[in-house]
C-alpha cells in the first residue's frame, strides 16, 4: 500500500467490508422472509384452491350453457361462443393456479437454500465430531487389542510355567 494515496487505500478497505454489511441484512431480510413462509404457502394453496373452483364452475357453465344452445336454431355459434368464453375462465383458472405454484415454490426454494447454509455452516463443528469420534473409535480398539495381547501373553507365561 506504499505506492497508494491514502484515500485510495480508504476506499480499498471500506470495499472490503461491504460484503460484510450487505451479508448481515440479508440475514435480517431473511429472517423476516421466514417469518413470511407460513402465510406465503397459505396464499398459495388458497389460490390453487380458488382455481379449481374456478375451473369446475366453469366446466358446469359449458355444460349448461351447451344444453341451452341445443334449442337455438345457431347451435354452432352459441357453442363456440360458449367455448370461448370457457377457455378465457380456464385460461384465468390456470394462471391462477400456476401463480399459487410459483409462490409455494418460491418458498420452498428459500426453505431449501436455508437448510443448505445451515448445514453448510455446520460442517466443520461435524467434520471436527467425527474426526474426534474416529480418533476415540481408533483408541479404543488399539487399547481393546493391547488387552487381548496382555492376556495370551499372561496366558503363554502360565503355560510356560506350568
Amino acid at each position: 500500500m506504499e505506492n497508494r494515496s491514502l484515500p485510495v487505500a480508504a476506499g480499498l478497505i471500506a470495499l472490503l467490508f461491504m460484503p460484510l454489511a450487505a451479508l448481515a441484512a440479508d440475514a435480517g431480510a431473511s429472517d423476516e422472509r421466514q417469518a413470511g413462509w407460513p402465510a406465503r404457502l397459505d396464499r398459495g394453496a388458497a389460490m390453487r384452491a380458488q382455481s379449481e373452483a374456478l375451473q369446475a364452475e366453469a366446466d358446469e357453465l359449458l355444460a349448461r350453457k351447451n344444453t341451452e344452445c341445443a334449442t337455438q336454431f345457431f347451435i354452432n355459434d352459441c357453442r363456440n361462443a360458449a367455448a370461448r368464453e370457457h377457455l378465457k375462465t380456464t385460461r384465468e383458472a390456470r394462471r391462477l393456479e400456476n401463480d399459487g405454484k410459483a409462490l409455494e415454490r418460491e418458498v420452498k426454494r428459500e426453505q431449501l437454500s436455508g437448510r443448505n447454509k445451515q448445514r453448510a455452516e455446520e460442517a466443520p463443528r461435524r467434520t471436527a465430531d467425527l474426526e474426534l469420534r474416529q480418533a476415540e473409535s481408533v483408541a479404543a480398539r488399539q487399547e481393546a487389542e493391547d488387552r487381548i495381547a496382555s492376556r495370551t501373553a499372561e496366558k503363554a507365561a502360565k503355560a510356560a510355567e506350568g
